[in-house]
């Protein structure tokens, strides 16, 4: 097969048979995501799990190939190999490999992770690229939004423990027993198996739910700024295309 013909075929989705390979590969994906659900069912007879099996193992198979498919036309390989697309197809394949030779509780785990194949779709998905191009605008600024987040969830957890460790020392024995309860107020989420009994506390759990309220809006606000930068940009190089051709 003439290497041209099967990079673009690998790719590119703009051809037929490019077209065609994906739509398999996508179709390959949401089978191996049922089937990964249904193995979870109770009681499956014995013959529901070979079936399970083959389904699984042609899967991987397919997408073993796939993934070597893509290393060799790849331009650069190792970039490849390591970029966000050549480690998720990696996963997608790793946990059948790792998990069917030995049969351990530990290594069994890593069946798990066939979950992640789920993220083969952000190939497929115009909508899902413009999202990775979103974050990658704000990147620097959700690492710092997540870093000073982790700061302030610190402070919250040593406020709340001064406040109430007096008066609920089984609930708030330490600072690091009191992280969850400030994870749970900053997000909002509120559980209500630990919340604060002291009028310090309670006055200090106000003033974190407030922070929180920003928490939650801030990361909300830049995506959504970023896809719209995203989608002006695309719709600007849009309109410079169809210009062109008009001009041509």
């Amino acid at each position: 097969m003439n290497f041209a013909f099967l990079k673009q075929v690998v790719e590119k989705n703009d051809t037929r048979y490019g077209r065609i390979l994906d739509l398999f590969i996508q179709f390959l994906i949401l089978v191996s995501l049922v089937g990964f659900s249904v193995e979870t069912l109770p009681d499956l007879t014995p013959s529901t799990r070979a079936i399970l099996s083959l389904i699984e193992t042609f899967c991987v198979v397919i997408f073993t190939i796939e993934y070597l498919l893509r290393i060799s036309v790849a331009d650069q390989k190792l970039k490849f190999i390591f970029s966000f697309y050549g480690l998720i197809d990696l996963i997608a394949i790793l946990p059948f490999y790792i998990a069917s030779g030995i049969d351990l509780r530990a290594v069994r785990m890593f069946r798990m992770f066939r979950v992640f194949r789920a993220f083969k779709l952000f190939r497929f998905s115009s909508a899902i690229e413009r999202f990775r191009q979103a974050f990658n605008l704000i990147k620097a600024e959700l690492i710092l939004f997540f870093v000073a987040t982790m700061f302030v969830i610190y402070l919250a957890a040593v406020g709340i423990y001064y406040f109430e460790n007096v008066a609920q020392p089984e609930l708030f024995k330490s600072v690091f027993h009191s992280l969850w309860w400030a994870v749970t107020t900053l997000t909002t989420v509120g559980y209500g198996e630990i919340y604060p009994i002291t009028v310090g506390g309670k006055l200090f759990t106000f003033v974190i739910l407030m922070v929180g309220l920003g928490i939650v809006a801030v990361p909300s606000g830049l995506l959504a700024a970023a896809m719209n930068k995203v989608n002006e940009e695309e719709n600007l190089k849009t309109q410079k295309n169809r210009k062109g051709d008009q001009d041509l």
